[in-house]
C-alpha cells in the first residue's frame, strides 16, 4: 500500500470489498440456516456477497487488473444497495419486521453494505482521479 492509495479507517478499497463479500455470504447462510428457509431467495445476500468477495481478492491477487475488478465489484455493490432498498416497500406497507423478520433484516443489511461499498468504490475512484491529475500537472 502507497501513501497516493486510499484508505477507509487504514484498510484499502479492495480489503474492504473482500470483507463486505465475507460479510454476506455468511449472512445468506446463517439466515438460511436460521430461519429454516425452503426459500432460494434466503440466499441472495450470499449470491450478491460472492461475486464481491471475488472481485477483491482478485483485484488483490492481480494488482495489473485491480481497476477492472474493482469496476465489476462497484456495480455489484450498487446492486446490493437497490436490493436492499426493497426494505422500503416493508416499511410502507407497515408490515416492516413483522411479516418476515429475516428478510427484511437481510434487506437491511444489503442496504447497509451495498451502499457503504458503492461510497467507499467512489471515494476511491475519485482518489485516484485526482492523483493522475495531480501527478500530470
Amino acid at each position: 500500500m502507497t501513501d497516493s492509495e486510499f484508505t477507509f479507517l487504514g484498510q484499502s478499497a479492495e480489503k474492504i470489498t473482500v470483507v463486505i463479500g465475507i460479510i454476506l455470504v455468511i449472512w445468506g447462510i446463517f439466515v438460511s440456516g436460521i430461519s429454516d428457509s425452503q426459500s432460494f431467495t434466503s440466499y441472495i445476500p450470499s449470491f450478491l456477497g460472492l461475486p464481491l468477495l471475488l472481485c477483491g481478492l482478485l483485484a488483490i491477487l492481480f494488482m495489473n487488473k485491480r481497476s477492472l475488478f474493482m469496476h465489476i465489484a462497484v456495480i455489484f455493490g450498487l446492486i446490493t444497495f437497490l436490493g436492499g432498498a426493497d426494505v422500503f416497500r416493508s416499511i410502507i406497507s407497515a408490515s416492516f419486521l413483522t411479516k418476515s423478520l429475516w428478510a427484511d433484516l437481510s434487506k437491511i443489511l444489503l442496504l447497509i453494505c451495498g451502499g457503504f461499498h458503492t461510497y467507499i468504490c467512489v471515494q476511491s475512484f475519485r482518489h485516484v482521479r485526482m492523483h493522475r491529475k495531480n501527478e500530470h500537472s
